[in-house]
């Protein structure tokens, strides 16, 4: 049986492995990242040494999230500030794996389809978007949002920037 993937291991491997040298040279705390396929199954995966127990089960809800309402994480805060029943709704109907803050990215192909995403937790969910939307296009593919946070390096995990 030969089945298609949406999204190869290499690619999703050295997507993994670009976030956390950007995370390194940004001087960012130790993340953790995942990143899914179009169908939403793992297809790549690492955590630092030092990243909380939690950042798996964040940054996969970050990228199954993106996924699952077909727009990255930061859109979806966005439309959903002023919607917090709906919010409520999405994280029941999800079983609790939809997290709504900026880190999830997807990941388009040439044509514009959807073909994964990325989900990175561990710093500031706009320093963790950052990372993820310059490691897909390091790789040749375009991240969906086209443009992070412009004032990514001001957000901080402290009241001190």
């Amino acid at each position: 049986m030969k089945l298609q993937t949406s999204l190869s291991l290499q690619i999703a491997a050295a997507i993994v492995d670009k976030v956390l040298e950007i995370g390194r040279q940004e001087g960012m705390k130790p993340l953790t990242v995942v990143v899914l396929d179009s169908g939403g199954r793992m297809k790549a995966m690492k955590s630092e040494d030092g990243s909380g127990l939690l950042r798996y089960d964040i940054a996969f809800g970050k990228a199954w999230g993106s996924l699952g309402m077909g727009m990255p994480s930061r859109q979806i805060r966005d439309y959903l500030s002023a919607r917090p029943n709906f919010q409520t709704a999405l994280a029941a109907a999800s079983d609790g794996r939809f997290v709504p803050v900026p880190g999830g990215t997807l990941i388009e192909d040439a044509d514009g389809m959807t073909i994964g995403a990325v989900g990175i937790s561990g710093d500031s969910s706009e320093k963790d978007e950052y990372c993820g939307v310059m490691a897909i296009r390091s790789v040749g593919l375009t991240s969906n949002p086209k443009e992070f946070d412009p004032e990514w390096r001001k957000s901080s995990l402290s009241d001190q920037h």
